[in-house]
């Protein structure tokens, strides 16, 4: 996505399961590539794959940019 993902919207490089088409590539991003699972994002919760997608959907949302007239 050249122009960047808005939050919310799913990246176009996930399959149909929500893996990465790119896992492994060079062409991956080095944002995606620099993401390592942790207790923070992960939890340590029974299902750490719900609880990393809830965290990463709060990250997008904390850090989109403002936008005019907001």
């Amino acid at each position: 996505m050249p122009e960047g993902k808005p939050a919310g919207v799913a990246c176009i490089q996930l399959d149909e399961l929500l893996r990465c088409k790119l896992f492994g590539k060079p062409e991956r991003p080095d944002f995606c590539g620099g993401l390592q699972p942790s207790l923070e994002m992960c939890g340590d919760a029974q299902q750490p794959r719900e609880y990393a997608i809830h965290w990463l959907n709060a990250l997008e949302l904390a850090t989109q940019p403002d936008t005019p007239g907001h």
